[in-house]
């Protein structure tokens, strides 16, 4: 890569921490809200580290950028000045065969400098200061298509995931253990996470769903028999460590995959507490209503 390739992307991986995290809601794709502040001053660190590594570049470049050649004025001569096979310089200036430099100031073949200030034939400086073509400090040229993955990155970022992760998952699950859980707030409908629905609906011996109306708010997936599911993805810390948490719907046609919705209903009770046969829970859909995705698309886990 050319002299200010790191710099560029040191900036822009900087820029695009910085579009998702300080000026706009979309690190919620990736990350808990509380992890905001960190990614701002990281997205910030890299911008001035990629601004300090270019004045640094440009600051050496000023320093070398002519008179650093190399050159020989010293060419050794002879009584004819005539060059000989041993490769020693004459009295004349002409070059000689192994490629020393010569008083008249004539290149070599080598392409070290002369007196003359010549170039040589390998582009290096010569002692007047004209520097020679060299081939430059920076790589192959193809190594700029680096920076095409920070320009899609702050240009197009990624969505949240979706039903494609969702379905991925194992089916296997952990078992929490039986137990009772906290009475839910007074009111129908009762807003609940798809977790918490889950978890209630699995595992509350104490069955506190039983008569309740519920509202439920996820993506659309199917399932290979038809069915298709109301679904969230929980996160610990990032996107990386999600798990899903849904529940099948029944008694309303299936909206398009991908699709958020808010499904009210109730929950309808299947398999023993704890066993297999209870997961995924079902609701009984009363109504089905499309929204947008929300900001932040994961539940907390």
């Amino acid at each position: 890569m050319r002299r200010y390739g790191p710099a560029v992307l040191l900036a822009l991986v900087g820029a695009a921490i910085l579009r998702v995290s300080l000026f706009s809601e979309l690190y919620l794709r990736y990350v808990q809200a509380g992890l905001r502040p960190y990614l701002v001053v990281s997205g910030a660190a890299l911008v001035l580290l990629g601004v300090a590594v270019a004045v640094v570049t440009n600051g050496a470049d000023g320093e070398h950028g002519d008179g650093g050649g190399r050159g020989d004025g010293g060419g050794h001569g002879d009584g004819d000045a005539r060059g000989d096979r041993d490769g020693r310089g004459d009295g004349d200036g002409h070059g000689d065969r192994d490629g020393h430099g010569d008083g008249a100031g004539h290149g070599d073949r080598d392409g070290h400098g002369d007196g003359a200030g010549h170039g040589g034939r390998d582009g290096h400086g010569n002692g007047d200061g004209h520097a020679g073509h060299g081939h430059g400090p920076g790589g192959p040229r193809v190594a700029w298509f680096l920076t095409l993955p920070a320009l899609a990155l702050l240009l197009f970022p990624p969505p949240a995931l979706g039903s494609y992760s969702a379905e991925r998952e194992a089916a296997q699950r952990a078992a929490r253990g039986v137990g009772t859980f906290p009475a839910l707030p007074a009111g129908n409908p009762v807003d609940l996470t798809l977790g918490e629905f889950g978890s209630r609906a699995v595992y509350d011996s104490g069955r506190s769903l039983k008569g309740r109306t519920v509202r439920l708010t996820g993506f659309v997936t199917r399932g290979g028999d038809g069915t298709w599911y109301v679904t969230r993805l929980l996160v610990s810390c990032c996107a990386a460590d999600a798990t899903s948490a849904k529940a099948a719907v029944r008694g309303a046609q299936a909206p398009p995959v991908d699709t958020w919705v808010t499904v009210t209903g109730t929950w309808h009770p299947e398999g023993g507490l704890g066993s297999d046969a209870a997961w995924p829970p079902v609701v009984d859909a009363r109504s089905v209503r499309q929204v947008p995705q929300p900001d932040s698309p994961y539940e907390k886990r």
